[in-house]
């Protein structure tokens, strides 16, 4: 079966390479049709779903995974709905639009946006697609380490991390391709930090609320999938401010000319303002997971918000 994703590149940031005497490699998931590293797995569970005989897709997301979901039924040519939060940006719903979708605003937060889907999901035909929490989105979001393992070597994986399907796909990857001794580093904002809540605690955890810029980060339980990873894995959370993920977006787009989102510059993060973290390892791969709600009128606004 052909994939909706395509392979990305993996560039290596000489710069950050220089500085830290490292090789630096990015994993460019901002190139995907969909404009982050969401079209692998929700392209998969849309692929399958269809294959299976679903007739409308049906997606509750904040951004990026609604996109994705978007982009895979119009490539699949199958009816697509797309419940966003009130919060969702309107630049992200015109996206959505434009290529076709429906789009629907309903809820103050996403978990009103949720239940909205669900009880569409009672329509023949129709199947629900989760932004993050499904095997065949982990299984999708693998193939990123399928790809890298064959573009180059690392010896650690930083990737940012919010309901934890990328998480899940990356561990996961690196488990079928031999690499299980590969740590990954967990990056979270301050304000959406489910995962290193539930480390802490030993068991799932639902913040209260999420108070993060990063709104992509915004899941307030992470998978379980994600936490029983922890425990398998050599697994490392970490969170930065929200000011340190969109000083890494600006330095970012200087060093390589390409705009992520403050949730994909929480991980850039690392490289940039902790190195330190790093000292062990001579080659870090940094997933670039991208995002569509960002440009450069939001990026300086961000900006403004605090010092990094």
């Amino acid at each position: 079966m052909t994939t909706l994703h395509i392979q990305t590149p993996l560039l290596e940031h000489r710069s950050l390479s220089a500085q830290l005497d490292k090789q630096v490699w990015l994993k460019m998931e901002s190139s995907q049709p969909s404009g982050s590293f969401k079209l692998r797995g929700i392209g998969v569970l849309c692929q399958r779903a269809v294959a299976k005989g679903a007739t409308h897709l049906v997606c509750p997301s904040g951004g990026n995974a609604g996109f994705a979901a978007a982009v895979s039924g119009a490539a699949l040519g199958v009816r697509t709905t797309i419940l966003v939060p009130q919060t969702t940006p309107e630049t992200v719903r015109q996206a959505i639009r434009a290529i076709g979708a429906e789009l629907i605003v309903e809820g103050g937060v996403w978990d009103d946006t949720n239940q909205a889907a669900l009880r569409l999901c009672d329509q023949p035909g129709a199947v629900y697609i989760p932004p993050f929490d499904h095997p065949d989105i982990w299984d999708g979001n693998a193939t990123l380490i399928d790809e890298a393992a064959s573009q180059s070597q690392f010896d650690v994986v930083i990737c940012s991390v919010g309901g934890g399907g990328l998480l899940s796909g990356i561990v996961q990857g690196l488990h079928r391709n031999g690499l299980a001794h590969v740590p990954v580093i967990a990056v979270e904002t301050e304000g959406a930090a489910s995962l290193q809540a539930a480390m802490q605690a030993g068991e799932l955890v639902t913040l209260p609320a999420i108070t993060s810029i990063a709104s992509t980060l915004g899941a307030r339980r992470v998978a379980q999938q994600a936490f029983d990873w922890t425990r398998r894995h050599d697994i490392r959370s970490i969170t930065v401010s929200d000011a340190q993920a969109v000083d890494a977006c600006l330095r970012f787009a200087n060093d390589m000319r390409t705009l992520v989102e403050p949730a994909c510059g929480a991980a850039l993060a690392v490289a940039y303002q902790y190195p330190d973290l790093l000292t062990e390892f001579k080659k870090p791969l940094i997933v670039v997971c991208g995002g569509i709600g960002v440009d450069l009128v939001k990026l300086q606004a961000w900006n403004n918000l605090e010092p990094a």
